[in-house]
């Protein structure tokens, strides 16, 4: 027990030192890019995004997680999907090639054209990365991610700075995207030992893809209708709005995302593995939905309360239209480990079925929600994600009120601790806005406030999740993880 204890926490460590790097280069580099390019660059790059993620989703075809879920997968189970998702990568670029020309006049913008075929060249490698991505998780090598993720983010960088700089636009985007994934797949594939065998099994595949054409139809789901909103506002809207919108969005989604992924990617297969045991998923999801509000609160509430002076420091002045929106993003992401933990626990013991019957309500919760708001502004669509993140609490906690004895007020005290400490830490940071000092110095006193009054609160009112984290950062100080799981 108190092995498999500590593969978790290794594991953990690695999956969020990788997630914590990747995303520390990507912070300056969109820094820097934000300020030599202009909104419409990255407008047009969103707009290409909302067909690439959608078919994305078919890549996967759910069947990366039957890998993790089911107990003796083996080598014809992952030779069989590898093979599988491969050829639909393959059709699924050459349908975007295709496309590309009805792509661009749909967005009344031929020069798309050209951006839509390159970009979907991220797809191929995706049918590359997928299995392996599969394998590092089940066998719990997290190690691996974090030199794959590093190194193509590292070289992405330096190619989309360098394009910038030489005046390419919209292509300095392109190129760092695909980049990333292309390096990120390469050291990937050189890293891990597994390679597909020359076998195949359709019977193998078609037991997986009944558990994973579920989790297929629910990722669909959710990609379409998170994506919705930034096609109908590059339809109805313009590039530069879609920009704003997205730019709001980038931080908090990139910081609620990261932290929450590092834990539940860690958390699924282990959980997978005492799937027949509620009273241990029930207390890894308590875990995991406590450690990253934990984390996420504070730096939800900094960024909302800090919002105009960090965005004009940072991105500049012509950025400054995206405040509301990240201030609307910071909110609803604050609650996102709820879902997602939620809803990895009804994976882990097989209710996929269970999990796709939620998206199907909350979608159809959510798209009415879009069709009230679409017509009156961009704005009106963003606040209206305040009440589905609500709603689709309610939603995502409800079956596990019986299969883990585990209630949406439970969870709710569980973290309400956090989230108002980290209210009280915002509007501490607040208060020096009034100082009207230069942003660079407004900033640093915040963060200085912030840490402080966040982490003495903490120490002071003995949460017990910030007794948890140090327990468990404490010991690692003082010992390096160096040693691989991998045999």
């Amino acid at each position: 027990m108190k092995k498999d204890k500590n593969i978790i926490l290794d594991n953990f460590i690695w999956r969020f030192a990788e997630r914590c790097g990747a995303q520390l280069v990507t912070a300056v580099v969109t820094l820097l890019l934000a300020r030599i390019l202009m909104p419409e660059d990255y407008g047009k790059t969103a707009l290409v995004a909302v067909f690439i993620n959608i078919l994305q989703v078919f890549i996967d075809s759910g069947l990366g997680t039957a890998l993790i879920q089911k107990k003796d997968a083996d080598d014809l189970d992952f030779s069989s999907v590898f093979y599988f998702n491969f050829a639909v990568c393959l059709v699924l670029y050459a349908g975007m090639f295709i496309a590309a020309p009805y792509i661009a006049a749909f967005y009344k913008d031929l020069t798309l054209t050209p951006v839509v075929r390159v970009a979907s060249l991220t797809l191929v490698f995706s049918g590359v990365k997928g299995i392996q991505q599969a394998y590092v998780s089940r066998n719990m090598l997290f190690k691996r991610f974090f030199f794959a993720t590093l190194g193509g983010t590292l070289f992405s960088a330096f190619l989309g700075l360098g394009m910038a700089y030489a005046g390419f636009g919209v292509w300095a985007l392109v190129a760092q995207q695909l980049s990333n994934t292309a390096i990120d797949t390469l050291i990937l594939w050189l890293t891990v030992h597994w390679r597909p065998k020359a076998v195949f099994s359709w019977q193998r595949l078609k037991g997986l893809l009944s558990y994973g054409w579920r989790l297929l139809a629910s990722s669909l789901l959710d990609t379409v209708y998170n994506n919705l909103r930034s096609l109908v506002i590059g339809r109805v809207y313009t590039s530069a709005d879609l920009a704003f919108y997205n730019e709001g969005m980038l931080a908090p989604d990139t910081i609620a995302v990261n932290v929450d992924s590092s834990i539940d990617s860690v958390l699924l297969p282990a959980m997978s593995a005492v799937q027949d045991e509620p009273a241990r998923v029930k207390n890894m999801t308590r875990r995991a939905i406590k450690t990253c509000v934990y984390v996420i609160a504070p730096l939800m509430m900094a960024m909302f309360f800090c919002a105009k002076p960090l965005v004009r420091l940072v991105l500049t002045e012509k950025w400054l239209p995206c405040v509301p929106y990240l201030r609307i993003f910071c909110i609803t992401y604050m609650f996102y480990p709820i879902h997602t933990a939620n809803l990895n626990a009804i994976k882990a013991m097989g209710r996929s079925g269970v999990y796709l019957k939620l998206e199907i309500i909350k979608k159809i919760m959510g798209l009415t929600l879009l069709l009230l708001t679409y017509r009156i502004s961009v704005m009106a669509m963003a606040y209206s994600l305040i009440l589905s993140s609500l709603l689709s609490q309610l939603i995502n906690t409800w079956p596990n009120r019986k299969l883990l004895d585990y209630r949406y007020l439970e969870q709710l005290k569980d973290i309400l601790p956090s989230i108002l400490l980290a209210v009280f830490m915002g509007c501490c940071m607040w208060l020096v806005n009034l100082a009207h000092l230069p942003d660079i110095v407004t900033l640093v006193i915040q963060i200085l406030i912030g840490a402080a009054v966040y982490l003495g609160g903490s120490a002071l009112l003995k949460l017990d999740t910030f007794e948890y984290l140090w327990n468990v950062v404490k010991p690692k100080i003082q010992k390096k993880p160096w040693a691989d799981n991998e045999e």
